[in-house]
Protein backbone atom coordinates (compact mmCIF):
# COMPACT_ATOMS: atom_id res chain seq x y z
CA UNK A 1 0.00 0.00 0.00
CA UNK A 2 1.08 3.33 -0.49
CA UNK A 3 1.09 6.83 0.96
CA UNK A 4 -0.62 9.51 -0.94
CA UNK A 5 -1.07 13.18 -0.66
CA UNK A 6 -4.23 14.92 -2.65
CA UNK A 7 -3.29 18.62 -2.95
CA UNK A 8 -6.32 19.91 -3.74
CA UNK A 9 -9.84 17.82 -3.21
CA UNK A 10 -12.83 18.96 -4.52
CA UNK A 11 -15.15 16.78 -6.62
CA UNK A 12 -12.61 14.94 -8.49
CA UNK A 13 -9.93 14.84 -6.00
CA UNK A 14 -12.30 13.26 -3.16
CA UNK A 15 -13.29 10.64 -5.62
CA UNK A 16 -9.17 9.63 -5.79
CA UNK A 17 -8.98 9.53 -2.18
CA UNK A 18 -12.46 8.00 -1.08
CA UNK A 19 -11.60 5.13 -3.31
CA UNK A 20 -7.95 5.01 -2.43
CA UNK A 21 -9.04 5.22 1.11
CA UNK A 22 -11.14 2.39 0.52
CA UNK A 23 -8.35 -0.14 -0.84
CA UNK A 24 -6.48 0.37 2.10
CA UNK A 25 -3.95 2.95 0.84
CA UNK A 26 -3.02 5.70 3.19
CA UNK A 27 -4.53 8.90 1.75
CA UNK A 28 -4.33 12.57 3.18
CA UNK A 29 -6.82 14.72 1.72
CA UNK A 30 -5.46 18.23 1.52
CA UNK A 31 -8.64 21.08 0.85
CA UNK A 32 -8.33 25.43 1.82
CA UNK A 33 -12.06 24.27 2.31
CA UNK A 34 -12.21 24.27 6.29
CA UNK A 35 -15.73 23.24 6.38
CA UNK A 36 -15.31 20.38 3.88
CA UNK A 37 -11.66 19.61 5.97
CA UNK A 38 -13.80 19.61 9.36
CA UNK A 39 -16.18 16.99 7.43
CA UNK A 40 -14.46 14.51 6.44
CA UNK A 41 -12.38 14.32 9.60
CA UNK A 42 -15.27 14.14 11.63
CA UNK A 43 -17.36 12.39 9.54
CA UNK A 44 -15.38 10.57 7.05
CA UNK A 45 -15.48 11.07 3.37
CA UNK A 46 -18.63 10.04 1.51
CA UNK A 47 -18.43 9.51 -2.35
CA UNK A 48 -21.74 8.51 -4.51
CA UNK A 49 -22.44 7.73 -7.82
CA UNK A 50 -21.01 5.26 -10.20
CA UNK A 51 -18.71 3.50 -8.13
CA UNK A 52 -20.99 2.68 -5.65
CA UNK A 53 -21.61 4.61 -2.46
CA UNK A 54 -18.85 4.60 0.18
CA UNK A 55 -17.76 6.76 3.48
CA UNK A 56 -14.41 6.12 4.29
CA UNK A 57 -11.73 7.59 6.92
CA UNK A 58 -8.96 9.25 5.20
CA UNK A 59 -6.03 11.83 7.07
CA UNK A 60 -8.21 15.53 6.59
CA UNK A 61 -5.92 18.73 6.88
CA UNK A 62 -5.82 22.34 5.48
CA UNK A 63 -2.11 21.94 5.53
CA UNK A 64 0.31 20.22 3.07
CA UNK A 65 3.40 19.47 5.46
CA UNK A 66 1.24 17.53 8.06
CA UNK A 67 1.02 14.48 5.66
CA UNK A 68 5.50 14.12 6.40
CA UNK A 69 7.03 12.15 3.52
CA UNK A 70 4.26 10.68 1.24
CA UNK A 71 5.38 8.21 -1.50
CA UNK A 72 3.00 9.82 -4.36
CA UNK A 73 1.92 13.48 -4.78
CA UNK A 74 -1.43 14.32 -6.87
CA UNK A 75 -2.06 17.97 -7.71
CA UNK A 76 -5.54 17.62 -8.06
CA UNK A 77 -5.99 21.27 -7.92
CA UNK A 78 -7.35 23.42 -10.30
CA UNK A 79 -4.81 25.81 -12.62
CA UNK A 80 -4.80 29.38 -10.38
CA UNK A 81 -3.88 26.65 -7.43
CA UNK A 82 -0.94 24.50 -9.28
CA UNK A 83 1.60 27.20 -8.18
CA UNK A 84 0.88 27.29 -4.54
CA UNK A 85 0.39 23.53 -3.99
CA UNK A 86 3.98 23.30 -6.00
CA UNK A 87 5.56 25.96 -3.05
CA UNK A 88 3.94 23.59 -0.34
CA UNK A 89 4.89 20.00 -1.43
CA UNK A 90 8.43 20.37 -1.20
CA UNK A 91 8.43 19.38 2.80
CA UNK A 92 6.78 16.00 1.99
CA UNK A 93 8.49 15.28 -1.17
CA UNK A 94 11.53 12.32 -0.92
CA UNK A 95 14.00 12.61 -3.82
CA UNK A 96 12.44 10.04 -5.73
CA UNK A 97 8.39 11.46 -5.14
CA UNK A 98 6.76 11.64 -8.11
CA UNK A 99 3.84 14.15 -8.51
CA UNK A 100 1.30 13.35 -10.62
CA UNK A 101 -0.65 16.92 -12.18
CA UNK A 102 -4.08 16.37 -13.17
CA UNK A 103 -6.22 19.74 -13.99
CA UNK A 104 -8.73 20.63 -16.79
CA UNK A 105 -7.11 22.56 -20.03
CA UNK A 106 -3.62 23.10 -20.62
CA UNK A 107 -0.67 24.25 -18.79
CA UNK A 108 -0.86 22.63 -15.06
CA UNK A 109 1.99 20.19 -15.57
CA UNK A 110 4.18 22.61 -17.38
CA UNK A 111 3.72 25.15 -13.74
CA UNK A 112 4.75 21.79 -11.61
CA UNK A 113 7.50 20.94 -14.35
CA UNK A 114 9.11 23.98 -14.12
CA UNK A 115 9.12 24.61 -9.81
CA UNK A 116 9.58 21.10 -9.23
CA UNK A 117 11.38 19.63 -12.07
CA UNK A 118 10.45 18.00 -15.27
CA UNK A 119 11.80 14.69 -14.31
CA UNK A 120 9.69 14.68 -10.71
CA UNK A 121 6.51 15.15 -13.07
CA UNK A 122 3.63 12.95 -14.18
CA UNK A 123 0.29 13.70 -15.71
CA UNK A 124 -2.64 12.54 -15.35
CA UNK A 125 -5.68 12.85 -17.74
CA UNK A 126 -9.16 11.78 -16.03
CA UNK A 127 -12.80 12.88 -17.93
CA UNK A 128 -16.17 11.14 -18.20
CA UNK A 129 -16.70 11.10 -14.52
CA UNK A 130 -19.31 14.10 -14.14
CA UNK A 131 -18.40 14.81 -10.12
CA UNK A 132 -19.88 17.43 -7.78
CA UNK A 133 -20.46 18.28 -4.57
CA UNK A 134 -23.07 17.72 -2.59
CA UNK A 135 -22.22 19.10 0.49
CA UNK A 136 -18.80 19.41 3.18
CA UNK A 137 -17.59 15.65 3.00
CA UNK A 138 -19.60 14.30 0.47
CA UNK A 139 -19.04 14.10 -3.44
CA UNK A 140 -21.23 12.37 -6.63
CA UNK A 141 -20.00 11.24 -9.61
CA UNK A 142 -22.33 9.77 -12.98
CA UNK A 143 -19.39 8.58 -14.71
CA UNK A 144 -16.38 6.30 -14.04
CA UNK A 145 -13.97 6.33 -17.07
CA UNK A 146 -10.49 5.95 -17.69
CA UNK A 147 -7.39 7.54 -15.64
CA UNK A 148 -4.81 7.94 -18.50
CA UNK A 149 -1.30 8.36 -17.00
CA UNK A 150 1.95 9.22 -18.59
CA UNK A 151 5.70 10.81 -18.03
CA UNK A 152 5.86 14.69 -18.79
CA UNK A 153 8.83 14.04 -21.02
CA UNK A 154 7.42 10.93 -22.85
CA UNK A 155 8.11 7.17 -22.66
CA UNK A 156 6.87 4.29 -20.08
CA UNK A 157 9.20 3.31 -17.47
CA UNK A 158 8.93 1.75 -14.25
CA UNK A 159 7.65 4.58 -12.09
CA UNK A 160 4.46 5.27 -14.57
CA UNK A 161 3.74 1.36 -14.04
CA UNK A 162 4.22 2.10 -10.22
CA UNK A 163 1.32 5.42 -10.17
CA UNK A 164 -0.71 2.87 -12.30
CA UNK A 165 -0.59 0.28 -9.90
CA UNK A 166 -2.22 2.54 -7.11
CA UNK A 167 -4.89 3.89 -9.28
CA UNK A 168 -5.77 0.16 -10.31
CA UNK A 169 -5.77 -1.54 -6.92
CA UNK A 170 -8.21 1.51 -6.16
CA UNK A 171 -10.47 -0.05 -8.50
CA UNK A 172 -10.09 3.05 -11.36
CA UNK A 173 -9.76 1.73 -14.80
CA UNK A 174 -5.77 2.64 -16.08
CA UNK A 175 -4.28 3.53 -19.29
CA UNK A 176 -0.82 4.17 -19.85
CA UNK A 177 1.02 6.20 -22.28
CA UNK A 178 4.22 6.70 -23.80
CA UNK A 179 2.89 10.03 -25.14
CA UNK A 180 0.52 11.67 -22.57
CA UNK A 181 0.11 15.07 -24.41
CA UNK A 182 -1.73 13.89 -26.82
CA UNK A 183 -4.39 12.58 -24.55
CA UNK A 184 -4.40 16.15 -23.01
CA UNK A 185 -5.80 17.86 -26.11
CA UNK A 186 -8.57 14.63 -26.39
CA UNK A 187 -9.45 15.94 -23.52
CA UNK A 188 -9.37 19.63 -23.81
CA UNK A 189 -11.57 18.86 -27.10
CA UNK A 190 -14.18 17.60 -25.14
CA UNK A 191 -14.05 20.18 -22.56
CA UNK A 192 -13.62 23.21 -24.71
CA UNK A 193 -17.46 22.02 -26.44
CA UNK A 194 -19.16 21.33 -22.98
CA UNK A 195 -17.23 23.63 -20.51
CA UNK A 196 -17.56 26.64 -22.09
CA UNK A 197 -21.18 26.16 -24.03
CA UNK A 198 -22.51 24.91 -20.64
CA UNK A 199 -21.36 27.96 -18.84
CA UNK A 200 -22.91 30.21 -20.96
CA UNK A 201 -26.35 28.79 -21.12
CA UNK A 202 -26.27 27.38 -17.92
CA UNK A 203 -27.60 23.85 -19.70
CA UNK A 204 -26.40 20.34 -18.69
CA UNK A 205 -24.69 18.35 -21.00
CA UNK A 206 -26.94 16.56 -22.19
CA UNK A 207 -29.30 19.06 -22.67
CA UNK A 208 -26.71 21.28 -24.86
CA UNK A 209 -26.74 17.90 -27.08
CA UNK A 210 -30.45 18.27 -27.32
CA UNK A 211 -30.75 21.89 -28.22
CA UNK A 212 -29.61 22.60 -32.08
CA UNK A 213 -28.40 26.29 -31.05
CA UNK A 214 -26.40 24.87 -28.01
CA UNK A 215 -25.10 21.94 -29.64
CA UNK A 216 -23.91 24.03 -32.91
CA UNK A 217 -21.66 26.11 -30.45
CA UNK A 218 -20.64 22.95 -29.09
CA UNK A 219 -19.50 21.02 -32.30
CA UNK A 220 -17.41 24.72 -33.32
CA UNK A 221 -15.74 24.76 -30.12
CA UNK A 222 -14.71 21.26 -30.66
CA UNK A 223 -13.97 21.96 -34.16
CA UNK A 224 -11.85 24.52 -33.92
CA UNK A 225 -10.23 22.81 -30.82
CA UNK A 226 -8.97 19.62 -33.08
CA UNK A 227 -7.99 22.40 -35.59
CA UNK A 228 -5.37 23.96 -33.63
CA UNK A 229 -3.87 20.29 -32.38
CA UNK A 230 -4.05 19.96 -36.27
CA UNK A 231 -1.71 22.57 -36.62
CA UNK A 232 0.20 21.74 -33.46
CA UNK A 233 0.82 18.65 -34.85
CA UNK A 234 -0.45 16.84 -31.93
CA UNK A 235 -1.51 13.06 -32.55
CA UNK A 236 -4.92 13.55 -31.30
CA UNK A 237 -6.80 10.42 -32.13
CA UNK A 238 -9.77 11.46 -33.42
CA UNK A 239 -10.98 12.04 -37.20
CA UNK A 240 -14.36 13.45 -36.61
CA UNK A 241 -14.24 15.99 -33.25
CA UNK A 242 -17.92 16.83 -34.15
CA UNK A 243 -19.05 12.52 -33.38
CA UNK A 244 -16.48 12.57 -30.82
CA UNK A 245 -17.40 15.20 -28.62
CA UNK A 246 -21.07 13.87 -28.96
CA UNK A 247 -20.15 10.23 -27.96
CA UNK A 248 -18.30 11.92 -25.21
CA UNK A 249 -21.32 13.71 -24.05
CA UNK A 250 -24.11 10.98 -24.33
CA UNK A 251 -22.22 9.62 -21.37
CA UNK A 252 -22.73 12.01 -19.32
CA UNK A 253 -26.14 13.35 -19.97
CA UNK A 254 -27.21 15.11 -16.29
CA UNK A 255 -23.42 16.68 -15.43
CA UNK A 256 -22.91 19.96 -15.52
CA UNK A 257 -19.10 20.70 -16.01
CA UNK A 258 -16.82 21.77 -13.42
CA UNK A 259 -16.97 25.04 -14.23
CA UNK A 260 -20.67 26.20 -14.98
CA UNK A 261 -21.00 24.89 -11.39
CA UNK A 262 -18.64 27.37 -10.40
CA UNK A 263 -20.77 30.29 -12.51
CA UNK A 264 -23.92 28.88 -10.12
CA UNK A 265 -21.74 29.36 -7.39
CA UNK A 266 -20.65 32.93 -8.02
CA UNK A 267 -17.13 31.77 -8.66
CA UNK A 268 -14.47 32.42 -11.49
CA UNK A 269 -14.10 29.65 -13.62
CA UNK A 270 -11.20 27.78 -15.41
CA UNK A 271 -12.00 29.63 -19.00
CA UNK A 272 -8.04 30.40 -19.37
CA UNK A 273 -7.00 26.88 -19.34
CA UNK A 274 -9.57 25.40 -21.66
CA UNK A 275 -11.72 27.61 -24.59
CA UNK A 276 -9.01 30.51 -23.63
CA UNK A 277 -6.07 28.09 -24.35
CA UNK A 278 -7.69 27.25 -27.45
CA UNK A 279 -7.61 31.36 -28.73
CA UNK A 280 -4.16 31.59 -26.99
CA UNK A 281 -3.13 28.10 -29.52
CA UNK A 282 -4.56 29.62 -32.16
CA UNK A 283 -3.11 33.03 -32.19
CA UNK A 284 0.61 31.50 -32.65
CA UNK A 285 -0.41 29.67 -35.91
CA UNK A 286 -2.36 32.64 -37.17
CA UNK A 287 -5.60 30.62 -37.06
CA UNK A 288 -9.06 31.85 -36.35
CA UNK A 289 -11.24 30.59 -33.86
CA UNK A 290 -14.32 32.61 -33.49
CA UNK A 291 -16.61 30.25 -31.60
CA UNK A 292 -13.71 29.55 -28.64
CA UNK A 293 -13.27 33.53 -29.10
CA UNK A 294 -16.83 34.38 -28.63
CA UNK A 295 -17.64 31.95 -25.47
CA UNK A 296 -14.37 33.18 -23.53
CA UNK A 297 -15.43 36.30 -24.13
CA UNK A 298 -19.37 35.56 -22.58
CA UNK A 299 -17.55 33.96 -19.73
CA UNK A 300 -14.99 36.66 -18.85
CA UNK A 301 -18.08 39.04 -18.85
CA UNK A 302 -19.93 36.66 -16.87
CA UNK A 303 -17.18 37.15 -14.32
CA UNK A 304 -16.90 40.62 -14.08
CA UNK A 305 -20.13 40.63 -12.16
CA UNK A 306 -18.55 37.78 -9.57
Amino acid sequence: MAKVAIIGTGAMGSIYAALMADAGHEVWAVDAWEAHVTAMAEHGLRVEGASGDRTVRVHATTRVADAGSVDLAIIATKLDGVQAACEALTPILGADTPVLSIQNGLGGPDIVAQALGAERVAIGVVGGFGASMKGPGHAHHNGMEFVRIGEYAGGLTDRTARIAEVWTSSGFKVLTFDDIHKMVWEKLICNCAYSGPCTITNLRVGEVLDSPEASAISAACAAEAWQVAQAREIAVDIEDPVAYIRAFGEKLRGAYPSMTQDHQAHKVGEIDAINGAIVREAEAFGLSVPTNTFVSQVIKARESAF
